[in-house]
């Protein structure tokens, strides 16, 4: 009998290739950019290839590592994630995930954030720096990312 996959975990089957989705987390927290990581960690679907601490930090690295997804925090010092989703507008083509403890659902910082083109929001569950967030939203975080649909690759794109 053989076992399952681990959760989060998808097998390959033989002669495929798997393609993994390129995540840039953007917080001013080292702590929560930890914690995010770890969620990401948690499935081989999913790869960190940065982590920018405001939103022109997440400016410059999302020009410079092309991410499938971002996940971003609203409240950063120097740009702030809505400041970044109005400058990412013109810039940015990956769907941006808003994970913060200002975005809850129905708030005005959410409404504003789905307005400015997040394709989803995931509130902290215990403000900002929130210990508990791989248990308490952890799926739900994974599940948000895998449903952005996928970027298709442009001329010239990396390979």
């Amino acid at each position: 009998m053989s076992a399952a996959p681990a959760r989060g975990r998808s097998r390959k089957k033989p002669g495929e290739v798997l393609v993994r989705r390129r995540i840039l987390v953007v917080d001013d927290s080292s702590l929560m950019r930890r914690l995010l990581a770890d969620i990401l960690a948690q499935d081989n679907r999913l790869e960190l290839v940065g982590e920018a601490v405001d939103g022109l930090d997440a400016l410059d690295k999302a020009a410079a590592l092309q991410p499938d997804v971002i996940l971003l925090d609203i409240e950063m010092p120097r740009l702030d994630g809505l400041g970044f989703l109005r400058a990412a507008r013109l810039e940015v083509v990956a769907p941006i995930i808003v994970v913060s403890s200002l975005a809850r659902l129905g708030s005005s910082a959410s409404r504003e954030a789905i307005a400015l083109g997040a394709s989803d929001i995931i509130p902290k569950p215990s403000g900002v720096v929130s210990l508990d967030i791989a248990e308490s939203r952890g799926a739900v975080l994974l599940a948000a990312i895998h449903a952005c649909p996928p970027l298709l690759p442009a001329a010239g794109a990396r390979a």
